[in-house]
């Protein structure tokens, strides 16, 4: 019996390895999936066919952001093949293991059937039985020979089963390395791609190496946009900081004014007492005036009330895992902080949030639970600031709004429709702040 158990045990481990490494193969086939996904969308985000300097550019950031995309599904297709690589290798030495059990099994089996063929008559069996010397010894013999029928009975089972495991563990091993092969194949499909788009790309910087003047005088008019765009958000940030830090202050002197009435109350009613039993009604008047009048500490300016620590503490909660600020595919075209544009000389951006192109009549969606504390115009664009505690989430550039000031939204709330210029081009600007400091949106989208 107990043989038995643990045999059934050995056969729960091995199917549940089995069930794990085909689990495995599954998850890394789902998030490749999406990721592929992305790209294909990605690459419906056609560029423009204007030849001056500022399509050429937004080409540019197009081409690029479509290549950063593609070189990060192709690490993600080597880091899958050598989890799979692993993966053969932990199935081969199991299998190893399962065989040489068999092997072993199959060797004890033979030994056992060849003892009971030379010993296969019944009467032998009952002369063995009956030739003991007395009832105890007989009945020893007795349960032998049945213990040994049965042991060779299990025996039977074990290499019956331990074939099926050897059967599903190269079954197993044939899906993973097969798994492994297409994963190669396709690996060498986006490199392939990845080439054409560097050509691509390398064609667009020959271009645009000619018109340096252009490129600067364009460079700097965006800076230019962006400075005064940046002022807008700050001042209306700090105003929604005050806002934060009055409400705080108002929830704090609410609070100790509940305190002190509290206090009053006990010590009323302590004087109370005491009157009845001492009669020492003054010094205890006294004492209960002097409780009362305790001054309320003063609120720092960044002090946030109970619903902002809640929303503040959801918000981070989330960090890695928001999602992307616009519908439909999209491409981030222009990164957080600063840094040079690759092949192009004395040419660098300083961003204060990131760029993300989508299609035409792409959304612009809210990426957490929050309300709408500001919306402003700036170049004809509207734009609009969600707050979520002492976090602010800042979408620009739409053309029309779906909101309004003060409206309470949630996660994938549609906010507005993302403008689309004269060159086909749907880019939002969006921009992450902790009070004023400036956070990277990227380490906080899920992508």
């Amino acid at each position: 019996m107990k043989r038995i158990f643990l045999l059934c045990i050995a056969c729960c481990f091995l199917s549940a390895l089995s069930a794990q490494s085909t689990r495995k193969i599954r998850e890394l086939e789902n998030k490749r999936k999406e990721l592929h996904q992305q790209i294909a969308e990605s690459e419906t985000l056609l560029q423009s066919t204007k030849k001056d300097v500022k399509s050429q550019l937004e080409n540019l950031a197009l081409l690029t952001g479509q290549i950063e995309e593609r070189r990060r599904y192709i690490h993600t297709i080597e880091t899958d093949v050598n989890t799979l690589a692993k993966e053969i290798t932990t199935l081969q030495r199991q299998l190893t293991a399962l065989q040489r059990d068999l092997k072993e099994k199959k060797k004890k089996y033979e030994a056992s059937v060849q003892y009971m063929y030379r010993n296969k008559s019944v009467q032998e069996k009952l002369m063995f039985i009956f030739s003991a010397e007395n009832l105890s010894q007989t009945y020893r013999r007795m349960r032998y020979v049945q213990e040994y029928a049965n042991y060779q009975r299990l025996q039977g089972l074990e290499i019956e089963r331990k074939q099926r495991q050897v059967v599903s563990k190269k079954k197993e091993l044939e899906q993973t390395r097969k798994a492994k092969e297409n994963l190669l194949k396709q690996g060498e499909t986006e490199k392939a791609k990845l080439e054409i788009q560097e050509k691509d790309r390398q064609t667009l910087l020959a271009n645009l190496k000619k018109k340096q003047k252009g490129i600067q005088n364009e460079i700097s008019k965006k800076k230019r946009s962006a400075q005064q765009l940046n002022a807008q958000i700050d001042r209306l940030i700090e105003i929604e900081i005050e806002k934060a830090r009055k409400r705080a202050e108002e929830e704090a002197r609410r609070k100790a004014a509940a305190e002190a009435a509290a206090r009053k109350a006990a010590a009323a009613k302590a004087a109370e007492a005491n009157k009845k039993s001492s009669g020492e009604t003054a010094s205890t008047s006294k004492s209960g005036v002097k409780t009362s009048g305790k001054k309320v500490a003063p609120v720092e300016k960044f002090n946030l009330n109970n619903e902002d620590h809640r929303l503040s503490g959801n918000f981070e909660r989330n960090r890695g895992i928001l999602p992307m600020p616009v519908t439909g595919p999209y491409v981030i075209v222009s990164h957080y902080g600063q840094y040079a544009v690759d092949g192009l000389r004395n040419v660098k951006l300083d961003n204060k949030g990131i760029d993300i192109k989508g299609k035409p009549g792409a959304k612009a969606r809210a990426i957490f639970d929050g309300e709408v504390s500001a919306i402003f115009q700036y170049n004809g664009l509207n734009n609009i600031l969600v707050r979520h505690g002492n976090y602010i989430s800042v979408y620009c550039n739409l053309s029309s709004v779906a909101v309004s000031k003060g409206s309470k939204v949630s996660t994938k709330t549609i906010l507005g429709t993302i403008h689309t210029d004269s060159s086909g081009n749907s880019v939002l600007h969006f921009q992450l702040r902790k009070e004023t400091a400036k956070l990277n949106p990227e380490l906080w989208l899920g992508r």
